[in-house]
């Protein structure tokens, strides 16, 4: 027994070693930023869509939309100090900071970021740049389960080590916020809660940490997770011997916890990506109570892609031609506490197939169709999407 787990292990060992020089480590804008040797750095990223839901029954106005355009900004102190920034606007009339953060490089291996960072859970969030992902919008899991773009003011470490193909991040971040008033979590999840840097308060810090292993041949793994408590505004000013008050503000937060896997692979113009995304919240009951809101103790989504680059083993082919197919099901509200009754039209299944033309490196021309339905319906409705995404 003892000699076949040291042949196992040598396998596996020369298997790594065999697959060093393919080794999947995507990049985002503020890594490709991060790695230029110039002093300033610009790039941007952006999409224009339309979006055409139709019915046999019933006529609907297609939407057009600049949905975002972005720029970004790295600015280099010295060899080891880097700013990065990323200014958003969305559908025109909206900006936001997507990010906004320093890289301190302590060694090889290790460095310390501080600012509006991304929190790393499953792929889209951090990989977020419209060329990255096939269909013309974002998968609906990095939506309602993982609120894209999700990013809070904080700090911790992140780094590589490259030769086993290992990549980690920890942070300690303000957490979503869950009254301000209003009620933030609800049925529909927690997406209304992003804080986004704008006047964020907190009441206690969150934990948000992922690995990413790329040390196996066109193969990447994600494992997130993140974990505390909600911010309300209740806590500020609170007299702590007050304990009807303090009842009140605690059943004004909710405790949160997500854990989230990926994997992304690659050969031969074959792709394959999925990921799976499972969050709890513990008191829900006296939060409904206070709030009047409808938020379940637990929620998931998933989803699974394949795509084929039709272009892929053409001779002396720059461009691209990639077909897919995505699967999706997520439920916001898939458990509840107390007398409240689980609402079926949380629960979302989706078939989303297209593809998309790259015309030249960071330029995309996408076009797919979305089936989707909830449990409480009996037929899938459908919608038409078609964009251009551009990356530089």
């Amino acid at each position: 027994m003892r000699k076949l787990n040291l042949i196992l292990f040598a396998s596996i060992l020369s298997v790594n070693v065999m697959f060093a020089q393919t080794q999947l480590e995507p990049v985002n804008a503020a890594t490709k930023l991060l790695n230029s040797n110039e002093r300033l750095t610009i790039g941007g990223y952006g999409q224009i869509d339309y979006n055409q839901s139709f019915d046999n029954s019933i006529r609907s106005n297609g939407k057009l939309d600049v949905h975002r355009l972005v720029m970004l900004f790295a600015y280099q102190f010295n060899d080891r100090v880097d700013f990065v920034t990323e200014l958003e606007f969305e559908h025109v009339k909206e900006v936001y900071v997507e990010q906004a953060f320093i890289r301190y490089k302590l060694n090889d291996f290790m460095a310390l970021r501080a600012g509006l960072i991304l929190i790393p859970m499953g792929i889209i969030n951090e990989y977020h740049e419209p060329t990255t992902f096939n269909g013309v919008e974002r998968p609906s899991v990095a939506n309602k389960i993982v609120p894209t773009t999700w990013r809070e003011v904080g700090a911790g470490f992140s780094g590589k080590f490259p030769d086993i193909g290992l990549k980690y991040q920890a942070y300690l971040v303000n957490g979503l916020i869950s009254y301000n008033g209003d009620a933030k979590i609800s049925g529909d999840g927690i997406r209304g809660g992003r804080q986004k840097g704008a006047e964020s308060i907190i009441s206690s810090p969150n934990l948000s940490m992922k690995l990413d292993y790329f040390g196996l041949s066109h193969l990447k793994i994600g494992l997130a997770g993140y974990f505390g408590k909600t911010q309300s505004t209740m806590f500020d000013g609170l007299d702590k011997n007050n304990n009807q008050l303090m009842m009140q503000a605690d059943s004004s937060v909710v405790g949160m916890s997500m854990l989230g896997l990926d994997l992304q692979y690659n050969y031969d113009g074959f792709s394959f990506r999925g990921a799976f995304i499972s969050g709890a919240l513990n008191n829900t009951i006296e939060y409904n109570a206070f709030t009047g809101s409808n938020a379940g103790s637990a929620f998931y989504g998933y989803y699974l892609e394949a795509a084929y680059d039709i272009f892929a083993n053409a001779v002396n082919n720059q461009n691209s031609l990639t077909i897919f197919l995505r699967w999706e099901n997520f439920n916001t509200q898939s458990r509840v506490e107390g007398p409240m009754l689980v609402d079926d039209k949380y629960a979302v299944k989706e078939i989303i197939t297209g593809l998309g033309y790259q015309i030249a490196d960071g330029v995309v021309l996408k076009s797919d169709i979305r089936f989707y339905k909830n449990k409480s319906q009996n037929k899938y409705s459908k919608q038409f999407n078609a964009g251009v995404a551009v990356w530089f």
